[in-house]
């Protein structure tokens, strides 16, 4: 018989009893839903991971001031100012070093009319937005001169613009930091979340000596918290972090032998391992999923060998009129095939639909992709084909008369 043929009586027998045929792809429609879902429920944690790395900037180091002791206390990484101006202009002459950034935090009370809001303020330099890859949405960035003379300019991030002026156009405003006056200049555009959940957008940017000398104070004149460097390539991040430690201990005097009063960590190595964490969790997610697809095909092939034993007396007459057992087994395996492709579509279909409700009601990001529908249903086919193929053997290998004799 021609394939078409075969397709068809395995249609209208699966058509004469549809109760069973579609309890029996209910495993399948459960199982490649389950797939599709957790595949998209860790595609979309790993995308959030990847945005949160890519908000971050490229090819990243922090640099932090020593550690300090008091009264045989032992205080942690940036307690103690060793880290100054000079170092940074030092550390951006390196040629592994595309950008430096000093940087000196502090919080402040920002008044603007009626409106009031307290937010992050980071005093730095022109290369902050390299270091960062944070484009300016309006305006512009303060200027080196800017810097030298610590003039009173802004930079606002989005979350500190909606909450100051609503609507309104904050370039050229003034508003009062602290109780002093500051011009905006410009506007960060939208960053958003960062790895460990903070807002980005909450922040503004002053230079460095501003925040020094007049915003914040600083008992040791010229030091900073913190410096955020990057490398001009990832090949050459190991190497800038050499030259960066031997800058630093020669320009700290540091004998041999004694410890770093700095600290340099690689940050986009610790968010390479969050995006790995994440890619490994999708994969555990999917692959637990996936074993819902085996109880769907146990449930194919056990269906299917109550199927065969009960046409045991059709397939001899099929194979009495001359029906070959390649045709027997053809029919029996197309039937399990349409069952679990059938299946498939109905639980891809099912866990698109599930995901697009989790997205909107319990606002998780999840993200479905075209592969994973693919995969699911691709590998679903290849269960039934596996699960089918024992009870279409079974059913091929009966002799005609036996077959004829069967009640």
């Amino acid at each position: 018989m021609k394939l078409d043929d075969l397709a068809g009586e395995a249609w209208r027998a699966l058509g004469a009893n549809r109760l069973r045929s579609a309890l029996t792809m209910l495993g399948m429609v459960i199982g490649v839903g389950a797939v599709v879902l957790m595949l998209a429920i860790g595609a979309g944690a790993q995308y959030m991971v990847n945005r949160a790395i890519a908000s971050m900037g490229t090819n990243l180091f922090i640099v932090l001031s020593g550690a300090s002791t008091s009264g045989g206390l032992r205080f942690g990484a940036g307690t103690t100012p060793t880290l100054t101006l000079d170092d940074a202009e030092a550390i951006g002459e390196l040629p592994t070093v595309a950008a430096v950034a000093p940087i000196a935090p502090g919080t402040a009370q920002f008044v603007y009319g009626a409106s009031n809001w307290s937010t992050l303020v980071r005093g730095t330099t022109p290369g902050y937005l390299k270091v960062r890859d944070w484009p300016l949405a309006e305006g512009r960035m303060f200027t080196r001169a800017e810097v030298r003379s610590s003039a009173r300019v802004v930079i606002l991030g989005q979350t500190v613009i909606e909450n100051l002026f609503g609507g309104a156009d904050p370039l050229g405003r003034v508003v009062r930091i602290n109780s002093s006056p500051y011009t905006v200049i410009g506007t960060l555009a939208p960053k958003g979340q960062s790895l460990d959940g903070r807002d980005q957008d909450d922040v503004a940017i002053i230079p460095v000596t501003t925040a020094q000398r007049q915003l914040f104070g600083s008992r040791f004149p010229g030091t900073v918290r913190y410096l955020l460097v990057q490398a001009r390539s990832p090949k050459l991040m190991q190497r800038a972090r050499r030259q960066m430690e031997a800058l630093l201990r020669q320009r700290h005097r540091i004998p041999a032998g004694q410890p770093d009063d700095f600290t340099i960590r690689n940050l986009t190595a610790l968010a390479q391992t969050a995006s790995r964490t994440a890619r490994v969790l999708s994969i555990m997610l999917g692959a637990i999923a996936s074993i819902s697809l085996l109880v769907g095909g146990i449930g194919i092939m056990n269906i299917m060998l109550v199927s065969v034993t009960e046409r045991t007396r059709e397939i001899g007459i099929r194979m009495a009129v001359g029906a070959r057992s390649r045709d027997v087994l053809l029919q029996f395996l197309l039937e399990a095939v349409i069952l679990s492709i059938l299946g498939s579509l109905v639980g891809a279909a099912l866990g698109v639909g599930i995901a697009w409700l989790v997205s909107e009601l319990v606002a998780m990001t999840v993200v479905v992709t075209l592969w994973s529908i693919v995969l699911a249903v691709v590998v679903a086919a290849a269960i039934g084909i596996f699960f089918g193929w024992y009870p279409a053997r079974r059913a091929a290998r009966l002799r005609p008369i036996e077959a004829l004799r069967y009640e």
